[in-house]
């Protein structure tokens, strides 16, 4: 990875890209989550240094051609991390000690892979498996217990909201 060490780090996971690219949505809750998120990317993104990783990449492919043709167009321009040996081992450390359950060992190597390249923010919408507060305690002590700092787990939201403090 090469890093801008002008500008803080982003780890873009799948369902950010999902949210800026899908059509409009009849649910309000997904529709806020659409508009935050293309708010964040037209205002705040030049503020980082984005990054996404091949899982990404794999998982943005999958489902209907066009919707993925889509968001792979999205993902151009946006740097890649490798998926390495040791970030396999974190996200299996993990959802071995129970931080990230068994059945969503990719959202574990989503974290491992941004808190292994040292990746300051991981901009999520899954708030189920990553941003969830239950767990963001024992994902963090298995990142640190392993050598690395965890990225801080976010919904763009939230990083918007956290802008005004630097």
């Amino acid at each position: 990875m090469k890093k801008d060490t002008t500008k803080p780090a982003v780890y873009l996971e799948t369902s950010v890209i999902g949210y800026i690219t899908s059509r409009p949505s009849r649910d309000l809750v997904v529709t806020a989550r659409q508009q935050l998120t293309r708010d964040w990317f037209t205002r705040h993104s030049n503020a980082y240094s984005l990054f996404v990783s091949q899982l990404v990449v794999s998982e943005v492919s999958d489902g209907d051609k066009e919707a993925a043709r889509e968001r792979k167009s999205f993902l151009k321009g946006i740097a890649l991390l490798g998926i390495t040996d040791t970030s396999g081992q974190l996200a299996t450390k993990l959802v071995e000690c129970k931080a990230v359950p068994k059945k969503a060992s990719e959202d574990a190597l989503h974290i491992a892979i941004a808190a292994v390249h040292g990746v300051e923010y991981l901009l999520t919408w899954n708030c189920k498996h990553i941003a969830n507060a239950t767990l963001r305690q024992a994902i963090e002590s298995a990142c640190r217990d392993a050598g690395y700092e965890p990225p801080v787990i976010c919904t763009p939201e939230e990083l918007m909201n956290d802008e005004h403090r630097r």
